[in-house]
């Protein structure tokens, strides 16, 4: 499907990054869909090109490795379900995955994507109108994400990004989790149930910055899936947020509240992370 219909429908978007707009039907055997336009982009623009240059509008299902490894520049938009891998590594590009307006069943209580999705990102965008397989974002290390909810072991070895789950968990969230954030709405108090708690620790959602942070992400969600869970929690924000809990490395925390202390002595955000490091390999400040 790449090289028979995006590659030469995006050759003006690639060579002068003009804004180029496309409707595709998909079925499960169009595997890695996006990865050869994704390379032909990163070839011709090092580093990407603007956000949303190229959307890709696509209708179906969508096979294994939907969106592996998308640059800058390149949203896929798919209205049904994809396979196992979606967005692995994904660098920078934006997936969103959404059910169709005539679906007659919930989308927060569904499968929508398969196991392992978002493997090694390493930077951009995805939203999920529904619910991740096993292993949701495992070594995940610059993506931010929403989902409607996961199956276990999410968040496996993630060594940075931002993830939102609006919904259930399974087990065993978080193992080997070394950097990066991820807000989990937790309406039962049972999350530390499901937690590997060997690296990280959780706690309420309170501060304006990470207040700010979910609330942005679920509009985005909103905006992208016209999700009803992310309508929900908007029209009740005060009330929703109240159930989420904040999960972080212990080693990760300790690495934000350094530089965000050396920002408050007068160092730009660069510099405070070198004196952060520094003040990290001592032992303290």
């Amino acid at each position: 499907m790449d090289e028979k219909v995006l590659v030469k429908k995006c050759v003006n978007a690639i060579n002068k990054g003009q804004k180029t707009e496309l409707s595709v039907n998909l079925t499960n055997i169009d595997r890695t869909f996006g990865t050869i336009l994704g390379a032909e982009i990163t070839r011709k623009n090092k580093n990407g090109l603007a956000d949303d240059t190229i959307t890709v509008h696509c209708n179906g299902a969508g096979g294994q490795s939907f969106g592996a490894f998308i640059p800058k520049g390149l949203t896929l938009e798919l209205t049904g379900d994809s396979n196992d891998y979606l967005g692995k590594g994904l660098s920078g590009g934006k997936i969103i995955v959404k059910t169709p307006h005539e679906a007659t069943f919930k989308a927060e209580d569904n499968i929508i994507i398969g196991n392992v999705a978002l493997y090694g990102a390493t930077s951009g965008e995805a939203y999920i109108n529904g619910v991740a397989g096993e292993r949701f974002c495992v070594r995940n290390s610059g993506a931010k994400a929403v989902v409607e909810g996961v199956g276990d072991h999410a968040l496996e070895y993630m060594t940075g990004g931002l993830v939102v789950i609006l919904g259930e968990t399974g087990r065993n969230v978080a193992a080997g989790m070394s950097g990066g954030i991820a807000y989990i709405y937790d309406p039962n108090n049972d999350l530390y149930e499901k937690l590997n708690g060997a690296l990280v620790e959780y706690s309420e959602v309170n501060k304006p910055y990470d207040i700010k942070t979910v609330r942005e992400l679920i509009e985005n969600h909103y905006k992208y899936t016209g999700s009803e869970k992310a309508k929900m929690f908007l029209d009740d924000f005060k009330t929703y947020i109240g159930k989420f809990k904040k999960i972080i490395p212990h080693d990760y925390k300790k690495m934000m509240d350094l530089i965000a202390y050396y920002q408050s002595q007068g160092l730009d955000e660069d510099q405070a992370k070198v004196e952060a490091f520094n003040a990290a390999m001592k032992g303290g400040k």
